[in-house]
């Protein structure tokens, strides 16, 4: 039977500092220590937690972030092949900037979910298939009002206008079932939860774990920027939160990271694992050993 690796890393952030790195040292420094397992993986999926290329003008909110174009190449490099757009950050720059993003991903190779011109287009799934295995993947994001004012949710996705795919659990559940219909398996990304919490909330419990009783495989949670546990649950899996991956600007414990390798069949997750990543700079990196570790 086929079996599939997939790699599943949190928020990738490719402005900013990072962003200039890109521009003056290449695009292979981001993932240069993380690349290897990445591309190694079957399929390797990220939030990516940014606008990319040169359009648009900021929102009115906190926090606004586009990555160079060249961030494509370094997703590219890195071996990822499908990054959520369904997150706070996709159209800090505007409705025009998201089209672009995903214009400049799509020329990549990159293919993403979660966001679009409109509100099928945000909520369809997509599909990947390897060897008479097809997996889909369906992207939502809901997280609370900013301390600035600012409510994301004004970009949830509508017939006429785009934007995100707002989480509503009876609108995924909906969704679940159909992409159901045509793939094997369905992996649901969540752009949920609270801020630096360590634990997931109640509602992520929920939400989480609503969607696998609607019958996904797995969940990968994104947005607290620290790692909450991984749960088995319903014959599933879920990671409330894989933290940040590319992310600069952060201190301890935002900085410590991880790569999810699951290994998916037909009858769903046959194992999984961790590899610690340390973020130095901004940049991901494999995690030293302890003294004395094996």
């Amino acid at each position: 039977p086929t079996r599939v690796l997939l790699a599943a890393v949190g928020d990738v952030m490719l402005g900013r500092s990072v962003g200039a790195r890109l521009e003056a040292e290449g695009p292979e420094v981001a993932f240069a220590a993380v690349a290897g397992i990445l591309a190694g993986a079957d399929i390797a999926v990220a939030n990516l937690e940014s606008a990319v290329g040169v359009t648009g003008a900021p929102a009115t909110k906190a926090y606004t972030f586009r990555a160079p174009p060249t961030a494509v190449e370094a997703l590219a490099l890195a071996g990822i092949d499908l990054v959520s757009l369904a997150n706070n950050h996709s159209l800090d720059y505007g409705t025009e900037s998201l089209a672009e993003t995903q214009t400049l991903l799509a020329r990549g190779g990159i293919r993403s979910v979660g966001a679009g011109p409109n509100r099928t287009v945000a909520h369809a799934a997509t599909r990947f298939e390897f060897d008479g295995l097809t997996i889909a993947f369906l992207a939502y994001v809901t997280v609370p009002v900013e301390g600035s004012g600012f409510d994301p949710r004004v970009w949830d996705a509508t017939d006429e206008t785009p934007g995100v795919a707002w989480l509503d659990v009876s609108a995924m559940v909906a969704d679940i079932e159909e992409a159901r219909d045509g793939a094997d398996l369905v992996v649901v990304l969540l752009h949920f939860g609270i801020e630096w919490e360590l634990e997931p909330s109640e509602a992520q419990r929920e939400q989480a774990r609503a969607a696998i009783d609607a019958g996904a495989t797995l969940v990968i949670g994104s947005h607290p920027h620290v790692l909450q546990p991984v749960e088995e649950y319903g014959g599933g899996l879920i990671a409330y939160s894989l933290g940040n991956f590319v992310f600069d600007g952060f201190w301890d414990p935002a900085n410590d990271s991880v790569i999810l390798l699951v290994e998916l069949t037909a009858e769903g997750v046959a194992r999984y694992e961790t590899v610690a990543v340390t973020i130095v700079e901004g940049i991901p990196t494999l995690t030293e050993p302890a003294e004395g570790a094996p």
